[in-house]
């Protein structure tokens, strides 16, 4: 029986660092902290989905908190003069009740290359299953993008009931090498559901090596 380890997870401390970075003594306060994190990737993630959004890092120093958002189309965020960062500020401070706006900061950060970033790829696949695309064609056309792009190895695999049919089945496409026993490899790895009409949740793994 194989054992999976997140090919993410793995490698933390080495390739890449923590996506919430801050310490708390308290076990309350380390729970509360934690959670209000997770609440607010969740608001991130749905509301920036226009903006390209794939990650969210946040730092904590004392009570101040710094977020750094990962975008492939940072003007979409941004907004006219700025507007759409002060817009989604205001949004945050009312959402989670904070005191003082001066301790909360929102800092864009461009992805340069969107199709090397597997969770992008991996949502581009879901709107195209969600519109009805044959998932064989969504699934040539993302990694001929990957391919095109510079990455050394790509891996996708969807699980479901693909094209609607009866049982549900796993299908793979590969290219170039994915080494994911060698930590230092840089592997992006990303994993989403996405809910296909007449067909329910189909799970979707990206994976793409971009050298060491």
């Amino acid at each position: 029986m194989g054992q999976k380890v997140n090919p993410i997870g793995f490698r933390l401390g080495t390739v890449y660092t923590w996506s919430s970075r801050w310490f708390a003594q308290n076990g309350d306060v380390y729970a509360k902290q934690l959670l209000e994190d997770q609440q607010l990737r969740k608001f991130l993630m749905e509301n920036l989905k226009a903006a390209g959004i794939a990650r969210v890092e946040i730092e904590r120093s004392f009570d101040k908190r710094t977020i750094f958002v990962h975008v492939s189309r940072p003007g979409v965020a941004i907004g006219r003069g700025g507007t759409g960062i002060e817009q989604l500020k205001a949004n945050l401070i009312k959402k989670f009740k904070i005191q003082d706006p001066g301790k909360l900061e929102i800092k864009f950060e461009e992805i340069k290359a969107p199709d090397l970033n597997a969770y992008l790829v991996a949502v581009n696949i879901a709107e195209q299953l969600t519109r009805r695309i044959p998932f064989k064609r969504a699934m040539n056309q993302s990694l001929e993008r990957v391919k095109r792009s510079g990455a050394k190895g790509v891996r996708i695999s969807l699980a479901g009931r693909l094209g609607g049919s009866e049982i549900a089945r796993r299908e793979t496409l590969k290219d170039g090498a994915i080494p994911l026993h060698t930590i230092r490899a840089i592997i992006d790895f990303a994993k989403i559901d996405a809910k296909v009409p007449k067909a329910g949740i189909v799970g979707i793994k990206v994976w793409i090596y971009k050298g060491e």
